[in-house]
C-alpha cells in the first residue's frame, strides 16, 4: 500500500520539530534522514512547502543543516584551542614587543619622523595656561616658605653636632668600709687570749 504523501494529508508537515535547540533540530534531522529513505525511496516526489521535490533532495537539505552545524561545532572546538594558546603565549609576546619599542626608542628617539615609520609617536607636553602657571608657582612658594622638601632632598639632608662635650661615664671603685674608732677594743693579752689579766702563783701576769 502506497503511503499518503504529505500534501495528501490534512494539517500535517513533514518538519515539525518541538524543540528549538540547534543540537536537538540536528538530531530531529538524522532522524528524519534515517526515516525518508526506509519510507520516501519509492516515491517519485515530494511536495514540500508548495514545491515537488525528490526524496534524494530531502535528504540533501537535511543532511546541508547537520553538515553545517557540525562545522561550525569543530570551528568552535578549534577556536577554543586557539583562544586558550593566545593566552599562553601572549604575554612573553608583549613584553617582547615593549622591550623592542624601548630600542626604537632609544635608537631614533630624536627623530619623530623615523618613530613614525615604526608607528610610535611620542606625547608632547601640551604648554600651560595662565592659571596652571599661576597655580604652579603658588605651590612652589609655599614649598618655599614651609622649607619642604621631597624624600630625596630630605636624604642629602645631613646634621653635624657641634658645640657638645661628651663625658664618659665610668664606673666607681667599690668602698670598702674602715673601722671605726668607738668600736670594740681587742682585749686580747700578750699572749695572744683574751680575757683580763690573771695571776700565776701570786704574779699578775
Amino acid at each position: 500500500m502506497r503511503p499518503r504523501l504529505p500534501s495528501e494529508r490534512r494539517h500535517s508537515n513533514l518538519i515539525a520539530p518541538t524543540k528549538n535547540g540547534k543540537g536537538q533540530v540536528v538530531v530531529a534531522a538524522k532522524q528524519l534522514i534515517a526515516g525518508s529513505e526506509k519510507h520516501f525511496m519509492n516515491v517519485a516526489q515530494v511536495t514540500v512547502r508548495g514545491s515537488s521535490v525528490t526524496p534524494a533532495q530531502i535528504v540533501s537539505e537535511l543532511q546541508s543543516l547537520v553538515s553545517l552545524r557540525a562545522d561550525v561545532d569543530a570551528s568552535k572546538a578549534s577556536t577554543k584551542a586557539k583562544i586558550a594558546n593566545e593566552a599562553t603565549q601572549m604575554p612573553a609576546l608583549r613584553a617582547f614587543m615593549s622591550a623592542f619599542v624601548s630600542v626604537v626608542n632609544g635608537a631614533f628617539g630624536s627623530s619623530p619622523d623615523v618613530l613614525a615609520d615604526f608607528g610610535i609617536t611620542r606625547k608632547s607636553r601640551a604648554p600651560l595656561t595662565l592659571e596652571e602657571k599661576a597655580a604652579a608657582a603658588k605651590r612652589a612658594s609655599t614649598r618655599a616658605a614651609r622649607h619642604t622638601m621631597g624624600s630625596k632632598q630630605k636624604q642629602a639632608v645631613i646634621g653635624d653636632v657641634t658645640g657638645v662635650v661628651v663625658t664618659p661615664v665610668r664606673a666607681s671603685a667599690p668602698t670598702v668600709p674602715t673601722p671605726s674608732s668607738d668600736g670594740p677594743r681587742d682585749e686580747r693579752g700578750p699572749d695572744g687570749c683574751g680575757g683580763a689579766p690573771h695571776r700565776v702563783n701570786g704574779v699578775q701576769a
